[in-house]
């Protein structure tokens, strides 16, 4: 199946619902659905929106939901919420003087032809038509896509993490880059004591372990490997986790009693020693942890101004308006 080009359906899935005021109905001209700061959003560009998020679903063979549904109506709302939230957006790059020339779209077309279309205009154009696009409603996402982009560089282009915080961050998360000891064992489960007691008596007799662990042992996890494991110190029970790191290699344990039943221990190795993976080597990836956190909050932090700024000046006609305007929800998934 041809991958998709910037879908409505994937628009969609991304977008966030803005919690923004409604106003009077009557102040929607009949030809919209909504009106964002004076800027009507037409019903004809809803009806675009959710034409091309039908061509997905057939794509994907998947139903469309029907007109009339809670289905076909979640739908709506999440395309109209996008329709609105992008003219908010847009309304914002202005405001920060983020502009989108023509000839940054036009080499956004061309590269959408080159990946997908072999730069052939012909199969470009069928493909458009066939995934419901127009080339002009194709510009129009593009434009969105890029004012999008612009805006999150130009609200996250401050952001810097020091080499102070780096470190401290690393100090205080040591556990993160540590690895425990570890030791590989074998063991026998078993429901009772007596059970143990006896296969502890066939193993010093001179009994096949490998053998004992796949006739009788209760771990899923262990049993077909002759009851081979590697555990790591702190990461089983207690009782097994000191009888596995405090027995010689191949001294076999008496009993070991946990909530699971009884165990028979035998290390078959020495213990391999834990070890912290030096601040150098993970200093690289921590910056860009630290960094995206804190770059993701900036635009977190921004999208709730502009939620905020647009409460009132949103308005939605008759059987548009989100179901729930008083809280921000994250839009469902319809399909990519």
């Amino acid at each position: 199946m041809k991958r998709s080009l910037l879908l409505a359906a994937a628009a969609l899935a991304a977008v966030t619902l803005v919690a923004a005021g409604c106003g009077d109905t009557d102040e929607v001209p009949a030809d919209a659905v909504a009106v964002v700061d004076g800027t009507s959003i037409t019903k004809a560009s809803l009806n675009e929106l959710l034409a091309r998020a039908k061509t997905s679903y057939t794509a994907q063979q998947r139903d469309f939901p029907k007109a009339g549904t809670a289905e076909y109506q979640t739908l709506q709302n999440q395309a109209v919420a996008y329709l609105v939230q992008r003219e908010e957006y847009a309304n914002e790059a202005d405001d920060l003087g983020i502009k989108v020339s023509d000839e940054e779209i036009t080499k956004k077309v061309d590269e959408v032809k080159k990946q997908y279309f072999q730069n052939d205009q012909k199969k470009f154009e069928a493909g458009l038509k066939q995934q419901g696009y127009t080339v002009a409603a194709l510009r129009e996402d593009l434009v969105s896509q890029l004012l999008s982009q612009k805006i999150y560089e130009s609200l996250t282009k401050s952001v810097k993490v020091s080499d102070a915080e780096l470190q401290k961050y690393y100090d205080d998360n040591k556990t993160q880059y540590s690895v425990a000891e570890s030791r590989a064992v074998r063991h026998i489960l078993v429901k009772t004591k007596a059970e143990a007691d006896a296969i502890h008596s066939q193993l010093e007799s001179g009994a096949d372990f490998a053998k004992l662990a796949k006739e009788n042992s209760l771990d899923p996890g262990s049993k077909d490997q002759g009851g081979k494991l590697t555990v790591s110190r702190g990461q089983t029970v207690a009782p097994f986790d000191k009888a596995a790191f405090a027995l010689a290699t191949n001294q076999l344990s008496d009993p070991v009693k946990t909530e699971f039943g009884y165990h028979l221990i035998q290390p078959l190795a020495a213990v391999k020693a834990g070890s912290v993976t030096p601040f150098a080597e993970v200093k690289a990836q921590i910056r860009t942890q630290l960094a995206e956190e804190r770059k993701n909050k900036a635009v977190s932090e921004w999208a709730t101004e502009i939620e905020k700024k647009y409460k009132g000046k949103v308005t939605y006609a008759a059987g548009f308006q989100p179901p729930d305007t008083s809280t921000t929800e994250e839009a469902t998934t319809t399909g990519e």
